[in-house]
């Protein structure tokens, strides 16, 4: 039984390491845009930002990400473990779409970078609803999308 266990241990941390290689997952602990490009879905994503106003001041990260170190590593393995499981299994939507927790987080970016700006257009209640960044400024981090 124990050799069983230690043959199936090693087999699953095998194609736990191959997969870690081939889908470049230590290009996912770096902050380069082109690591967002890893993959084709995203291809578009990346060339969008490449000719918006942001390219110069933010990288993907920056606004996808939160700017907590450890909100931003619990995202990062939130979404790297959801994107995985819906490219293997192709179940995702194309054009891809953010999800609502990760609209808040780039809410909260815009909100961060800009709140000498926007001041006068938060909620004065807290927790109080506010326009998203994006409804107006939809080209602002992907121009032409």
């Amino acid at each position: 039984m124990p050799l069983i266990f230690v043959m199936l241990l090693g087999v699953l941390g095998g194609v736990g390491v191959f997969t870690f290689g081939y889908g470049k997952g230590a290009s996912y602990l770096s902050n380069n845009p082109l690591t967002c490009a890893n993959c084709h879905i995203m291809q578009d994503h990346y060339d969008s930002w490449l000719n918006s106003g942001h390219r110069h001041v933010a990288v993907c990260n920056d606004c996808h990400l939160p700017h907590h170190p450890i909100g931003k590593w619990i995202t990062k393995a939130d979404n790297g473990f959801f994107h995985s499981l819906a490219f293997t299994l192709e179940n995702f939507h194309e054009p891809i779409q953010i999800k609502p927790r990760n609209r808040r987080v780039t809410q909260n970016a815009c909100l961060a970078c800009h709140e000498d700006f926007v001041h006068a257009t938060l909620s004065a209640e807290p927790g109080g609803e506010m326009l998203s960044c994006v409804h107006c400024h939809s080209n602002a981090g992907h121009a032409h999308r």
